[in-house]
């Protein structure tokens, strides 16, 4: 098997209509609720194997054989989460002798280089599975939809506005992930206690999502919200944020829709002489470990990096001929809590390795993750 990285030419816009999306869905929030508490299906221990609900898609009338080239899509590889996610990608890959190539190409955040890298693609003609990260959902629809008519997709991640891929693969949901860390911070705070969320950037399903169902269950609780701001996932513009809204007056809480800055929020109250008050982080080490020397009152919801094994092994499934659940396959989605939060540390791996990567049991573990 070849892994090829690859650089694509000049951008291109899409003139194709776009489809809007209720970010606020109510039923959409109601399901995933549910499927936090599900059982799912799969190997037990393997939840990149798992998945959520009994739908099944056929896929040996698709036309591919093997071995077959992978073409990846990738909204980019610019942040710690990515970075994890895309070693896990890799890793998996030597698995899976039905691949005998692959190929990256990475969009570095562009919506519009991300559509000109899958125009190129398309007209190479050497893909015969297509694996798709979108960077934006609306922006990214109509190239998947052009490259549905050529071969099969697979979306993962984020999503895009269109049933064409043959599935979707994702935990259970930036609702999910909302639910999860405002219903903690909720049980921890009276009503009318203070809150700030500090959110990534906009226009992201699974971010506004996170943002939508985190809202609404905390002003359902009669929580405060002082405010919501967008920290760019910038460490010294999310401190600066914090330090700004201590000036205004008091923070109870801090929620946020993903916890690479985490640190750099809590080194905030650190510095200006505040209590560390209850926080929503993420799994990434460098926060789990700071929770656990400040003996700090939070949550990690994850969105796990595992995802990214599964989308392998789901273009695998494709060339195989095999079925896999769909239209969507739905992973778990756990928490890391004050209960288990001792199983994620890991001091040999570096600070921005997110501990939900089930990687644990891959042969290039722990040293291709930057471990040690």
């Amino acid at each position: 098997m070849r892994l090829l990285l690859t650089a694509t030419g000049a951008l291109a816009l899409s003139l194709s209509p776009v489809h809007a999306q209720n970010f606020d869905d109510p039923e959409e929030f109601a399901k995933q609720q549910e499927q936090l508490q599900a059982e799912p299906n799969g190997p037990e221990g393997e939840p990149w194997l798992q998945y959520i609900g009994d739908g099944m898609v056929e896929t040996a009338d698709l036309g591919v054989e093997a071995p077959a080239t992978v073409c990846f899509s990738n909204a980019g590889v610019n942040n710690p989460w990515r970075v994890v996610g895309f070693t896990n990608m890799t890793e998996e890959l030597a698995n899976h002798d039905s691949i005998e190539d692959f190929v990256h190409v990475d969009a570095e955040g562009s919506d519009d280089k991300q559509i000109a890298d899958i125009d190129d693609l398309l007209a190479g003609g050497d893909c015969d599975v297509m694996i798709v990260s979108p960077n934006t959902t609306a922006a990214l629809t109509p190239a998947v939809e052009r490259a549905c008519e050529a071969m099969p997709v697979i979306v993962f991640d984020r999503g895009v506005n269109t049933d064409c891929p043959v599935t979707f693969v994702h935990p259970v949901g930036g609702y999910g992930f909302g639910i999860q860390g405002a219903e903690f911070v909720a049980s921890e705070l009276d009503e009318g206690a203070d809150v700030l969320m500090l959110r990534i950037l906009p226009g992201v399903d699974v971010l506004e999502t996170r943002y939508s169902a985190g809202r609404r269950i905390l002003e359902e609780a009669g929580m405060n919200i002082v405010g919501a701001e967008f920290t760019d996932g910038d460490n010294a513009k999310t401190k600066s944020i914090v330090e700004d809204y201590l000036m205004r007056g008091n923070i109870d809480a801090v929620w946020m829709d993903a916890g690479a800055t985490a640190v750099a929020a809590i080194e905030a109250f650190e510095d200006s002489g505040y209590e560390i008050p209850v926080f929503v982080g993420e799994d990434q080490q460098d926060f789990l470990r700071k929770w656990q020397e400040e003996d700090m009152t939070a949550i990690a919801p994850t969105y796990p990096t595992y995802q990214w094994r599964t989308a392998i092994i789901a273009a695998a499934r494709v060339i195989e001929g095999e079925a896999l659940p769909g239209p969507e396959w739905v992973l778990p989605q756990p928490a890391i809590t004050q209960e288990n939060l001792s199983d994620y540390i890991n001091p040999a791996m570096p600070p921005l390795h997110y501990a939900m990567c089930g990687c644990d049991d891959m042969e290039g573990y722990p040293e291709a993750w930057g471990g040690e």
